[in-house]
């Protein structure tokens, strides 16, 4: 086992990592129940496949990644439908933030235009960034994050999005774009603008 991999079985790092994955399975899964249980699967792996852990990634994305994987099987097996079409207030308060971008001829609002971000894939590469992304993703509606989580992260096809909500390929989109504005106002304040502000 790596020198990583020996994080495994320290209390308090499985403890804040068991955190983060039962938080992310339940945003998925949408039950208390299902997200211990693929958690518990993911840990129960990686536990026993721990010497095969080469170390090339970071044990977090190694664990994340099979935590991953159980969650799209759960999810293809359980083929549960969540109507998730229904607008909430906080849905509409992203539509409402993204329409104050612009003026009534379409055009940016001065300042609501998106800014440089510079080099983003030096950006990606830096821990920090994550953190603060992560925070923007919290940020989020539920419903939209979970959306926006399914097809960038656990990389469902847009018409398996579809079917595992009950959703049109329409109203996919116009939740895609709402995470994405989101998202993106959020990092250029807290991350991508001079000094750290929240979201």
């Amino acid at each position: 086992m790596t020198a990583n991999g020996n994080l495994l079985i320290d209390d308090a790092y499985l403890e804040t990592i068991r955190r983060d994955m039962i938080k992310f399975a339940r945003l998925q899964l949408r039950d208390q129940a299902q997200a211990e249980d693929a958690v518990q699967e993911t840990l129960l792996a990686a536990l026993g496949n721990a010497k095969g852990f080469a170390g090339r990634a970071a044990l977090k994305t190694w664990v994340f990644a099979i935590l991953r994987n159980k969650i799209v099987d759960s999810i293809r097996q359980h083929h549960r439908t969540t109507n998730i079409s229904a607008l909430s207030s906080e849905e509409e308060s992203l539509d409402q933030a993204f329409e104050a971008q612009f003026k009534a001829n379409a055009h940016w609002n001065l300042g609501a235009r998106p800014s440089d971000w510079g080099n983003p894939e030096e950006t990606l590469r830096q821990q920090e960034f994550w953190v603060v992304f992560e925070a923007c993703l919290e940020h989020l509606p539920e419903n939209t994050a979970r959306v926006f989580m399914m097809r960038e992260f656990l990389e469902f096809e847009t018409p398996e999005v579809c079917r595992e909500l009950s959703i049109t390929t329409s109203n996919c989109n116009v939740i895609l774009h709402r995470a994405r504005n989101g998202l993106r106002r959020c990092l250029e304040k807290s991350w991508f603008s001079a000094g750290e502000q929240p979201c």
